[in-house]
């Protein structure tokens, strides 16, 4: 930026010198802009003394871009209109239909995806934004309306419900059970080959947990595929890859769809919960509550939430 600085000197004349090569008339462009045709004149003379490269072949009445405007221009003029965009939608009054949810990529894929055409027809007049995130969000700082969160339902500043306990079970896909065949104890399970989740920033259970869970040791020496997203340790489970740990309520439908499959019949109820969450600081707006409550109701009546 310092050297652009040098460069240019001023970003108004760029602005000058994009309504000078559109209408390839200095008198045009000090109309436009509300100046001199001077003012103009030495805008351009400064913008090329700064580069050190004529910008313009100047004739009588008449101008015309060199090699290097012709260049700047198509720059200049493409940069100027994201920019307007980027402007146009940060300036655009927000819709009172907008409804953001912040999720995880696994969660928007296998449980809000599938479901989001029965949500268009239930809430026809909602825009539903998903906001994939890798990190619990400040959800009023963010100005997001609702969000998943693991725990057990008591963070300050949020009301909750919860919508599915943490059920946890081993599962692979049909083609890698049938290449490597089926463990009949969680002791056989330790010698397949394993899918590790290491999520940078939000703590999860590891295998070790899973087999400490049964009264097992498992020992980590760091082989096995290892994937920061809970998205992508699906999908290489789905190819084949390796065992990997199911949170039951994002696999539920893939598993009823055979692409995978539970290794054992053991899983591992932890406690811990998934809620959705929304600010008890600000007012939930009439769509954001209707997004709400329809999320809860698809949670129940997917028999998502294990009520005691």
């Amino acid at each position: 930026m310092k050297e652009l600085r040098r460069l240019i000197h001023s970003p108004h004349h760029l602005f000058v010198f994009e309504v000078c090569a559109r209408l390839m008339s200095f008198t045009q462009a000090a109309a436009e802009l509300g100046v001199s045709q001077p003012a103009v004149s030495l805008a351009m003379r400064q913008l090329e003394q700064a580069i050190g490269q004529a910008l313009f072949q100047r004739r009588h009445r008449a101008i015309r871009l060199t090699e290097a405007g012709d260049r700047l221009f198509n720059e200049v003029s493409i940069s100027l209109e994201r920019i307007l965009q980027a402007a146009r939608e940060i300036n655009r009054e927000p819709s009172l239909a907008l409804v953001t949810l912040s999720i995880s990529t696994a969660f928007a894929n296998y449980w809000v995806m599938p479901r989001l055409t029965r949500l268009h027809a239930a809430l026809p007049g909602i825009d539903l934004r998903l906001q994939v995130v890798d990190r619990d969000l400040d959800l009023e700082h963010e100005k997001v309306s609702l969000g998943i969160r693991r725990g057990r339902g008591n963070w300050s500043g949020y009301q909750s419900a919860s919508i599915a306990r943490e059920e946890m079970l081993a599962i692979a896909s049909p083609s890698y059970l049938a290449q490597y065949g089926v463990p009949n104890s969680i002791e056989e399970l330790e010698r397949h080959h394993f899918i590790h989740l290491e999520e940078p920033y939000r703590p999860r259970p590891k295998w070790r947990d899973w087999f400490q869970a049964f009264g097992q040791e498992f020992i980590d020496n760091g082989e096995g595929l290892r994937l920061n997203d809970y998205a992508l340790v699906i999908q290489a489970a789905m190819a084949g890859e390796g065992v990997a740990i199911g949170w039951r309520h994002v696999v539920d439908a893939l598993i009823a769809k055979r692409m995978l499959v539970p290794v054992l019949p053991q899983s591992w109820v932890t406690g811990e919960e998934f809620h959705l969450i929304w600010s008890d600081r600000t007012t939930l707006s009439e769509p954001a509550q209707q997004v709400r409550d329809w999320i809860i109701e698809e949670a129940r009546v997917a028999a998502l939430v294990r009520l005691p």
